[in-house]
């Protein structure tokens, strides 16, 4: 049985869900919840390592949403929640600004 990580969004992210509409935040906090609360360092088709990066390491794709985060194993396991963007074409836009990833 593997132990639930929790999951903690850091105090940037309440923007970045404001910016979003109501079904993309469903679809966010639906995907965190399937996604990140058990086995978040495990690479799927959704969940990748990143290439070194100012936001986050991990990336957890959903649709065209994209969810960055970072992991802590010790002393508690913890799912941070770094960022929640948009993906258009080859672009992330983050509370409707571009980030450079």
């Amino acid at each position: 049985m593997w132990l639930a990580y929790e999951i903690d969004f850091a105090p940037e992210v309440e923007k970045h869900l404001k910016a979003l509409t109501a079904r993309q935040r469903t679809i966010v906090y639906e995907g965190i919840e399937a996604q990140l609360t058990h086995q978040p360092l495990v690479e799927t088709r959704n969940r990748k390592l990143m290439r070194s990066n100012p936001l986050a390491p991990w990336e957890l794709r959903l649709g065209d949403l994209r969810v960055y985060y970072r992991v802590t194993e010790e002393p508690k396991k913890i799912v941070e929640i770094a960022a929640v963007g948009i993906k258009q074409r080859d672009q992330i836009w983050i509370a409707g600004e571009r980030a450079d990833l």
